[in-house]
């Protein structure tokens, strides 16, 4: 099985270093999606794969979120206002405001897990929503991951961006989420399961290049500590994406789980 790990996300998607909660809604399946593809990835562009974030000291470019980093799409408040004058005007990426859409297009389109294509739950409240995505058929072992996203922007027009994942049976607590990365970095969490092997990627969205990659750590029993070491180069971007996945029983990705990282 194999385990794949980003930096990025709220360790593995909650606020202040620590995985998010589990969601207490119900799963429920739906048919396989496409993802719409984003644009090549850019640092001004809007509609572009990027990630920002603030140090604690700072104002946080989330409007309303103080806790969370935002990962994708957008690296900026800015940019994301520049999304919605351009959707204003001509249309322009109308996935933006769709939260199952850009859930699958974070995952298969920027993580590259591109067999984990269905949407398994959908849990939407005011400004924030937790997408469950998973793998189609007949074999399919359900919920691959919970993407928690929230609302760029205050207005009828702002656009979801991805801040990290629900975690329960694989998670990541460490580097603590918003945390300041340097290379090489211990990654780890907690993961239940038989005969793992978790693998560990560093991404930004500026490159579609990883990186950095440590591969494999075999784990596996009930809740049990899992642990590794990754070093990275070349990061350009505020933030980076954590990503650690396991599979191989059924597919290369059948889990993962993202946690958001600073470089400043």
């Amino acid at each position: 099985m194999t385990v794949w790990a980003l930096v990025g996300c709220t360790g593995s998607g909650g606020p202040a270093g620590a995985s998010e909660p589990p969601s207490s809604r119900t799963a429920t399946s739906s048919p396989p999606q496409s993802a719409p593809a984003p644009d090549p990835p850019a640092t001004t562009a809007p509609g572009t794969p990027s990630a920002t974030a603030s140090s604690p000291a700072s104002s946080s470019p989330l409007p309303g979120f103080s806790d969370l980093q935002p990962l994708w799409p957008f690296t900026t408040l800015t940019q994301a206002r520049e999304w919605e004058r351009a959707f204003r005007s001509g249309g322009h990426q109308p996935w933006h405001l769709d939260p199952e859409q850009t859930a699958l297009s974070f995952t298969r389109h920027y993580l590259g897990f591109e067999a984990v294509d269905r949407v398994t739950s959908r849990a939407v409240e005011g400004r924030e929503a937790r997408i469950g995505v998973g793998l189609s058929g007949a074999e399919s072992t359900g919920t691959a991951a919970v993407i928690h996203l929230v609302r760029f922007g205050t207005g009828p027009d702002a656009p979801w961006e991805v801040v990290g994942t629900d975690d329960t049976t694989f998670s990541m607590t460490t580097p603590a989420y918003g945390s300041v990365a340097r290379s090489p970095m211990t990654v780890g969490g907690r993961i239940t399961g038989v005969d793992e092997s978790v693998r560990v990627d560093v991404r930004q969205p500026s490159s579609r290049d990883l990186l950095g990659t440590s591969c494999c750590m075999s784990a596996g029993g009930n809740s049990q500590p899992w642990r590794s070491t990754v070093s990275f180069t070349g990061a350009a971007d505020p933030v980076l994406t954590v990503v650690a996945s396991t599979g191989g029983h059924i597919a290369e990705v059948e889990r993962f789980t993202v946690t958001a990282v600073r470089t400043r």
